[in-house]
């Protein structure tokens, strides 16, 4: 029987990791691809560095408590961009839109890209629509670029984690998982739960302000805190 694509393979776990280390990495790897960073790191053709990344964004319901998929787009595309030390400026932003979706819902949530893009300082600049039929997507999938510039002296990579590393988490672990999870399947909580998306890059440069010894970041994501720790 013939090996197959499962839903666990998109969960950010150990099936994700082998299906990159097998199918994409072992064929298309690279100095820079093998590193598998937030966002890659190369040097311009003068002395100045850039980053770049992409990410593309499915989630059912797509609007959830404290966001929706469009600011998880944005926020998500910043932040793999910040945890690289780089300052976003600029984004790409494709949307594939399922037949029927809802026009009021489909300006609901590009008026959540504008306000996330205006809070992570950072502009639109390229994009893409495509409209597919009715079931062949779950209303609506978003892909993302983008490009920032890394600062002089800043040199922050998966990469350079060591043993003795002091871990430190920005916030509670779970918000967002759970915040969409309950929306899903209709859960109740006696305390209100609210996605913790947000754009972490101006959070990053405080930090880069007060500490040279800054030298290893992630955005956790759906691996939850166990998948980005070495």
């Amino acid at each position: 029987m013939e090996d197959r694509i499962l839903l666990a393979h998109g969960s950010g776990g150990k099936l994700s990791h082998d299906l990159i280390a097998k199918s994409f990495v072992s064929t298309l790897g690279n100095p820079i691809l093998n590193k598998l960073d937030d966002s890659a790191v190369f040097k311009l053709s003068g002395n100045g560095w850039l980053a770049f990344t992409t990410d593309s964004y499915t989630v059912t319901p797509i609007f959830f408590p404290g966001g929706d998929i469009g600011k998880l787009a944005i926020c998500g595309t910043v932040n793999d961009l910040a945890m690289s030390g780089a300052v976003p400026l600029y984004l790409s932003l494709s949307f594939i839109i399922e037949e029927g979706l809802l026009i009021a819902d489909l300006e609901k949530i590009v008026n959540s890209v504008h306000q996330a893009a205006a809070e992570s300082g950072v502009e639109i600049v390229a994009g893409d629509t495509k409209v597919v039929d009715q079931g062949s997507a779950d209303k609506l999938f978003v892909n993302t670029s983008g490009v920032g510039i890394v600062p002089p002296g800043v040199d922050i990579s998966g990469a350079n984690a060591k043993p003795g590393d002091k871990v430190i988490v920005s916030g509670t672990v779970g918000d967002h998982g759970i915040a969409i999870v309950s929306q899903r399947e209709g859960l109740k909580f006696h305390v209100p739960i609210h996605s913790d998306c947000a754009p972490l890059n101006r959070l990053v440069a405080e930090m880069l302000e007060t500490s040279a010894n800054l030298h290893c970041l992630r955005d956790s994501s759906r691996g939850g805190l166990a998948t980005p720790l070495p």
